[in-house]
């Protein structure tokens, strides 16, 4: 039987995926687990593997497309099968008549179950945005197959053509960033005017919404490193003999948050559909700065991974997040996220949540300090833990028991190994 090659989703609330590259050609032969193609979502260029044996055929997307979720892009075919009638007259894209257009349908009804005023289908992402933004949805030419109007038409019609601002990047300004590189998800174009890639405008997206919907508030501690500079430099040769990695104080960290997890379980929660969900396993995810991007990637059942194998994983990660070949796996699934920007020699700085997850604990660098020690001035190499947390799933005094477990466990950080 045919196997249907679907753009996949890979996150919550996506809607389309851009197809970055394929690794197979047409009329290739395809085996379980292979590389198959890439996938571009506002995380990770994510690789996506075959599910299951046959011959490419029928390929109706080309490198750039952007797909809606759901849609069948390619086949794969057992020795002598035919094609399915419906991949034979579907197009590549965005560019596609009817019947295609119907049969995406059919395969994500939840992305096109309303209809604009002017009678054009209008996800419900897009049209909440519409009302966000106050974009007039009768007057948009959808971008979507059969002329379905997508979150990205809407926030294109809400930006409106460029104009000048206190942010603009001046056509004359000098600048230390070639042409076409990427900084933060912005890429520099040959007039030197900063455009938005495709994931930093999905970032933005998200952390904006993430911002303006998730009640916020933050808890910071300090914490003395001394004893966590003595461990981590005890197990450097220990780790790395054992499993061939440095370890590194975010390492110490992860270890730290994923035990905390566990003893405060509506920290590792997530809010959904109106209530609270407690997740039964510890994933921790680690924000990553890449080329043209921050990815969050997640170490598995971190709670029960010894520093060991967490050190592994995250070397392992950060590899794969900088070569862009990070899998699904490797972004989704995370209970809490930690971003460290110590190595940039930031003290302290405030991070903005990862929906549904219900917090996010920013780290600061480690730099003597003027201290109170034992009643007498001293220096002592300190760092800033800083918590944001969703107050839909805790209170203040969740969060600070929380925030003081870690900070206990980092004071003794030889139990973490």
């Amino acid at each position: 039987m045919a196997i249907s090659v679907v753009m996949p989703a890979l996150e919550m609330a996506q809607e389309t995926g851009k197809l970055v590259s394929w690794k197979k050609r047409d009329g290739e032969q395809v085996k379980k687990g292979e590389m198959l193609l890439e996938v571009e979502t506002d995380k990770a260029v994510v690789e996506i593997e075959a599910s299951g044996d046959g011959v490419l055929a029928g390929v109706t997307a080309k490198e750039g497309d952007v797909v809606p979720v759901g849609q069948t892009i390619a086949w794969l075919l057992k020795p002598g099968e035919a094609l399915p009638a419906s991949g034979a007259q579907s197009q590549s894209g965005r560019k596609m008549d009817s019947a295609p257009a119907a049969a995406a349908t059919a395969a994500a009804p939840a992305a096109t179950e309303s209809t604009s005023a002017a009678g054009a289908r209008i996800s419900p992402k897009a049209r909440r945005l519409a009302r966000e933004h106050g974009v007039d949805i009768s007057t948009l030419r959808g971008s979507g197959p059969g002329g379905e109007i997508l979150a990205d038409d809407i926030m294109k019609a809400a930006a409106g053509p460029a104009k000048a601002g206190p942010y603009a990047v001046p056509a004359s300004s000098p600048s230390n960033v070639a042409s076409g590189d990427v900084v933060s998800g912005f890429s520099r174009t040959n007039t030197d005017a900063a455009t938005v890639t495709s994931i930093g405008r999905i970032m933005a997206e998200r952390t904006t919404q993430s911002w303006t919907t998730v009640p916020h508030f933050f808890v910071a501690r300090d914490v003395d490193a001394t004893a966590l500079n003595a461990t981590r430099e005890r197990l450097i040769p220990v780790i790395e003999k054992s499993h061939g990695v440095k370890v590194t104080h975010t390492d110490l960290i992860v270890a730290a948050v994923a035990r905390a997890l566990r003893q405060h379980p509506r920290m590792n929660g997530s809010w959904a559909n109106n209530t609270v969900a407690l997740n039964a396993d510890v994933n921790v995810a680690l924000a990553m700065a890449v080329d043209n991007a921050v990815v969050t990637a997640v170490i598995r059942n971190t709670d029960r991974c010894p520093l060991g194998a967490i050190a592994k994983q995250r070397k392992e990660l950060a590899e794969r997040a900088r070569a862009g070949k990070l899998q699904p796996a490797d972004i989704t699934g995370a209970t809490f996220t930690i971003s460290n920007l110590g190595m940039f020699s930031v003290d302290a700085f405030t991070a903005i949540i990862v929906p549904p997850q219900a917090g996010i604990l920013a780290v600061g660098a480690i730099t003597d300090r003027v201290v109170a020690v034992g009643g007498m001035i001293g220096v002592r190499p300190m760092m800033t833990l800083t918590l944001s947390s969703d107050h839909r799933l805790v209170d203040g005094a969740r969060a600070a028991q929380f925030l003081n477990d870690v900070v206990l466990a980092l004071l003794d950080p030889d139990k973490l190994a």
